[in-house]
């Protein structure tokens, strides 16, 4: 069953590589969509792809990277498109 989850993670998560690092979980696990910056310094990414492997990129968000420090997650489903071709670094 394909998903499309959006997640914004807070915490220390910019400046740890942490977009880097969840765009190669991603195309590891075949998710599709994107990640970016926010001005507030959290994170935020759109995952699509199979329900089994958004959630494995979800779970790996709630850590990170070694050198990141996640203190918060929030997720929300949203209705799945397959607009994304592959999973990219937004700027």
């Amino acid at each position: 069953m394909m998903v499309r989850r959006a997640v914004v993670v807070s915490g220390r998560v910019q400046g740890v590589a942490f977009r880097n690092h969840t765009q190669r979980t991603a195309l590891e696990l075949g998710v599709r969509g994107w990640v970016r910056n926010l001005p507030n310094g959290d994170v935020e990414g759109c995952f699509e792809g199979e329900d089994a492997a958004v959630r494995q990129l979800v779970d790996w968000c709630r850590r990170g990277p070694a050198s990141a420090r996640v203190d918060r997650l929030t997720e929300r489903e949203e209705r799945h498109t397959g607009e994304f071709g592959s999973f990219e670094i937004r700027y």
